[in-house]
């Protein structure tokens, strides 16, 4: 337990979840695994562009506490793990670069030489040997603070440490590999250590005041090599379920967090503390029980089959248990420990409702993520529409610091509209008129930095422009018009309500009960609604991209909740409203996240599906990677109404 509550091991989402991951509609993976979402990701993906599947992978590494006793095998572990984080992408080695952020105190007595030493063993021998490159770099030379108080002058030097950012270029990002277990899965052990099991330096000598020792190394570059060609070769034959690096806190820490990827439980079949907390380079594989005698055939065929052994099994009892060690502990009791750290920042940042909330919910039976249509996602409703025909033209609206308008260009381009990057100052000066379009979109972002209330802001660079009030006010009375505004663009139209026919009742959307910034992936409930957006796909259950600090609807100064057009609400995987944070992760009443105009012309909504019009941009997903997300959807509904 006290090693899983370490910062170093402990869970992140603190972090995680107040950042922006989904901007730009181009992430393939970020830190957040599984229906429960978890964040135990070893590796960032993104995607080149919005149709193929090329992109990009990045990873890091860094064992600075070992250099307090070894600094060269400090040096060569950050190289190890980040290639070993970087492995859960399909990487090819020679294609690997890194980026080397070197610290230390120099002028200090033994730290020139420390560095010196870890220089050379990283980049004169260790590299080379590997086959990968350092093309950029930096330092940071003067780590060290000197201070003086009542007892007179201080200083704190810090050890030598080397951070390393892989990176590889990826043909195709679908193969890439998560933490995420199933039940029945056999976990294999790749354990480059060959059997050292070193605990110099690690989290389990930390928990237990213990310094020096012989730490973890890289002593075989030869075996790391081995193990990328190893996975990749599986991986090509569809044979590994889950894939986690071994890192901070041994075995122990890696199976926990595959075990809380997949909400089920482990049976550890080690025999000693040092097989549990050691923290030797390697990797830990799921493959199904049919499967471990071929993986192991194929370690064997790379010459590393005598680093590999069977070391667990999921069950679906949820706990976690090493017999040989008299160790039986709940899954739930496991998850709370790891999410203390998270739990108790959040709860001094945060709402401490909030924070209290979702500790609550660690680890809960019921995932956070289901996918359930109504409608055929793969069946393009618009194509009748996109040969021979004309493309209707939509403005793609922005303002200064909004973001999201190329994806949202592309879903209406995908479905058959010819789209146009309208800035605010177009309008101002005339450049272009609302006239020339029928669609409006209006899309997500931070107008004007948030300073302003975000999307009020934008609102009234049109209200008290007496030319932009009339042109936006006929635009939306024009019966052969649609629009709809996203995140800020929500905002914006809520805010312009009273221009808009039928959107009296909608309300105004204000700062999340969380009392933070709220970066996920939900659950939304398509609702019956005269929406053309979501036409046909009322009673869907679809996860979708939530980034905004200023989405609750609040009623309390304008809009009505009984006669509101809601058309998607959060909700948990039995279709109840989501009443309970971070399910509803705004507060809204009812889970509140869309609503639409009587006639169901002009939408406006919390959530960004033009983030994930494609399966390939979720963090997870039962859809085929290979195939457009349901979202995609509301953009062809927009074509289809249009005729």
């Amino acid at each position: 337990y006290a090693v899983l509550r370490h910062p170093t091991v402990a869970s992140k989402r603190f972090l995680i979840t107040i950042g922006d991951r989904t901007v730009g509609g181009l992430t393939h993976r970020d830190q957040l695994v599984g229906p429960w979402q978890v964040p135990v990701a070893d590796v960032a993906v993104t995607l080149t562009d919005f149709h193929g599947f090329a992109g990009q992978a990045m990873a890091s590494g860094e064992r600075t506490p070992l250099a307090a006793t070894n600094a060269p095998a400090s040096g060569r572990m950050a190289v190890g793990e980040a290639i070993t984080n970087l492995l859960a992408a399909p990487i090819d080695l020679p294609g690997v670069k890194l980026s080397c952020n070197w610290m230390a105190a120099c002028g200090e007595e033994g730290e020139d030489a420390a560095l010196y030493d870890t220089v050379s063993a990283v980049a004169m021998e260790l590299c080379p040997a590997l086959g990968v490159s350092v093309p950029v770099g930096k330092d940071s030379l003067s780590m060290r603070t000197r201070w003086a108080d009542s007892e007179g002058e201080k200083q704190v030097t810090s050890p030598v440490s080397l951070v390393v950012t892989a990176f590889a270029s990826l043909p195709d990002v679908r193969p890439t590999l998560t933490p995420q277990l199933q039940v029945g899965s056999q976990l294999l052990l790749v354990d480059l250590g060959a059997g050292k099991n070193r605990l110099g330096g690690s989290i389990l000598a930390q928990c237990t005041d213990q310094f020096g020792g012989e730490v973890p190394d890289l002593d075989e570059p030869a075996h790391l090599v081995a193990l990328v060609a190893a996975i990749n070769e599986l991986r090509s034959a569809n044979m590994l379920q889950a894939y986690h690096d071994r890192a901070d806190g041994g075995l122990w820490s890696t199976v926990c967090e595959m075990a809380f990827a997949g909400g089920v439980g482990v049976d550890l079949t080690v025999n000693s503390v040092a097989d549990l907390f050691n923290e030797e380079l390697g990797a830990v594989v799921a493959v199904a029980a049919e499967n471990v005698d071929r993986a192991l055939a194929v370690f064997n065929d790379h010459g590393i089959g005598h680093l590999v052994r069977p070391v667990a099994a999921a069950n679906a009892h949820r706990t976690v248990t090493a017999e040989a060690l008299g160790l039986s502990e709940s899954l739930v009791d496991l998850a709370k420990a790891w999410d203390e750290v998270s739990w108790r920042i959040s709860r001094l940042r945060d709402n401490p409702e909030s924070a209290d909330a979702e500790h609550e919910s660690v680890a809960a039976v019921d995932p956070l993520l289901t996918v359930q249509t109504t409608f055929d996602p793969n069946e393009d409703v618009s194509a009748p529409f996109l040969i021979g025909t004309a493309r209707p033209k939509v403005a793609i609206l922005r303002e200064q610091g909004v973001n999201s308008h190329v994806e949202t260009a592309f879903a209406f381009d995908r479905a058959g509209f010819d789209t146009f990057d309208v800035h605010m100052t177009d309008l101002q000066s005339g450049r272009f008129d609302l006239a020339d379009v029928v669609g409006l979109a209006a899309a997500g972002g931070f107008s004007y930095g948030d300073t302003l209330g975000a999307g009020e802001g934008w609102a009234r660079s049109i209200l008290f422009n007496p030319k932009l009030t009339e042109s936006f006010t006929d635009f939306f009375a024009r019966p052969d018009t649609f629009g709809i505004g996203i995140c800020n663009g929500c905002q914006m139209f809520a805010a312009l309500a009273d221009i808009i026919p039928g959107a009296e009742a909608w309300p105004k959307f204000t700062r999340n009960v969380s009392e933070q910034y709220e970066a996920r992936l939900s659950l939304v409930q398509v609702l019956d609604s005269p929406s053309i957006f979501f036409d046909q796909m009322d009673g869907s259950m679809i996860p979708i991209a939530v980034a905004h600090g200023e989405g609750f609807a609040d009623f309390s100064t304008r809009g009505d909740e009984v006669a509101v057009k809601a058309a998607a609400r959060f909700v948990d995987v039995n279709g109840l409203v989501a009443s309970s944070y971070p399910a509803n992760p705004n507060g809204s009443p009812e889970g509140l996240t869309a609503v639409t105009t009587v006639d169901g012309r002009f939408t406006a909504m919390m959530p960004h599906p033009e983030r994930v019009q494609r399966n390939i941009q979720m963090s997870w997903t039962t859809g085929d990677a290979a195939e457009p997300s349901p979202w995609l959807r509301m953009f062809q509904n927009a074509r289809v109404w249009v005729g």
